[in-house]
């Protein structure tokens, strides 16, 4: 309805993921590394946890965009799954037909395929959306099924993504051997201030726009405030201005145009409480999840008080503030390094199992 009128080809700010419009912010960035880094292992677990709306989906669909033809690659989103379903399920997702099989039945087919795939020199991965909803016993399971392996290597890896409450879930006393399997984990902050604007400008001009500057300084800021950096309510928002700039026939869109619009839209979105509120308390001591902590201190600006979830204020907080960002700068830097080197290893093990076979043939 308002592409035309501000010169778009596509809207861009629809609310179903699609990778074409991903933006990679740090959070997110990490999170890709995580993915990549665990399809470089070949084996483990991989968790993906943030809140709805932080962009989860999306991360899992720009990995399966670019995934490589020696993997083939299933995604599911998980209602509350029995183990019988889930196996089920895992099955069909990948082409086995299981009308009229016992579970026993269709594990013996599941094992089959994926030996075939790995006689191929492929392998399976198996994506699980909203994995918070599984049941510890289907999510043991899913354990279970990555028992299935050949000359040591697993044939079935599994990636995980789910909101906050997939984390207590894993942390469960009976838990203890699905965590010892998990090669990385990451949970995924809501977008600062800055990356709101990036966030905003790229999927713009990803649809088109290239007619300069549409949003002031002060109405970037406005919608910042009221989404809180959320991907998924500032789609929402940015598709209601957008809809109301056309209507209204504005050339630029300012922190009247979009406070008009949040007017008309703040009881259909929920505005959440504090960042530091929403922080995970963890029953026996006041650790807080690293990537949670640094995104609250962004959002609250440089002077602002660092207060644990129990009320406690650090003292010299400005100082464990510039300890912990140049910790996390260090760890992308080394969990880049590492996705690359493992690719590059990965990619001449590859060439000389290729030069192995032909040489074989030829014999």
């Amino acid at each position: 309805m308002y592409e035309s009128f501000y010169g778009l080809d596509s809207k861009p700010f629809q609310l179903t993921p699609d990778p074409a419009f991903f933006f990679a912010s740090k959070w997110h960035k990490r999170a890709m590394s995580y993915l990549q880094y665990g399809l470089s292992q070949a084996e483990g677990f991989i968790v993906i946890t943030g809140d709805i709306g932080t962009g989860k989906t999306t991360i899992a669909n720009s990995l399966l965009a670019e995934i490589e033809d020696d993997i083939v690659a299933a995604q599911i989103v998980t209602p509350k799954l029995t183990p019988d379903e889930l196996v089920k399920m895992v099955a069909s997702k990948f082409g086995i037909n299981t009308a009229g099989l016992t579970k026993a039945d269709i594990l013996k087919e599941l094992e089959s395929f994926l030996y075939a795939l790995s006689q191929q020199g492929r392998r399976a991965l198996l994506l699980v959306d909203e994995a918070q909803n599984l049941p510890l016993e289907t999510i043991e399971e899913l354990r279970m099924l990555s028992n299935f392996q050949q000359n040591g290597k697993p044939l079935l890896q599994s990636f995980l993504l789910g909101q906050e409450e997939l984390q207590p879930i894993l942390r469960a006393p009976n838990m203890e051997q699905f965590r010892q399997r998990i090669v990385a984990s990451c949970h995924l902050a809501p977008l600062v201030a800055e990356e709101v604007v990036r966030y905003i400008e790229y999927r713009m001009e990803h649809a088109g726009w290239d007619r300069g500057a549409l949003f002031s300084q002060e109405a970037y800021s406005r919608i910042h405030e009221f989404t809180r950096g959320v991907p998924r309510k500032i789609n929402t928002l940015m598709d209601r201005i957008l809809l109301y700039g056309f209507l209204e026939e504005l050339e630029t869109l300012d922190e009247e145009a979009v406070n008009a619009v949040i007017s008309e839209v703040k009881d259909e979105m929920f505005v959440p409480d504090s960042p530091l509120a929403e922080m995970d308390e963890d029953d026996d001591d006041e650790e807080m999840d690293l990537s949670e902590v640094m995104a609250s201190l962004k959002q609250k600006g440089p002077h602002s008080k660092l207060i644990t979830p129990k009320g406690k204020e650090v003292q010299d907080a400005e100082y464990y503030k510039a300890m912990l960002a140049e910790l996390v700068d260090a760890l992308d830097d080394a969990i880049a390094h590492k996705v690359k080197l493992t690719q590059y290893i990965d990619k001449m093990l590859k060439k000389k199992y290729q030069t192995y076979v032909r040489m074989k043939d030829e014999e």
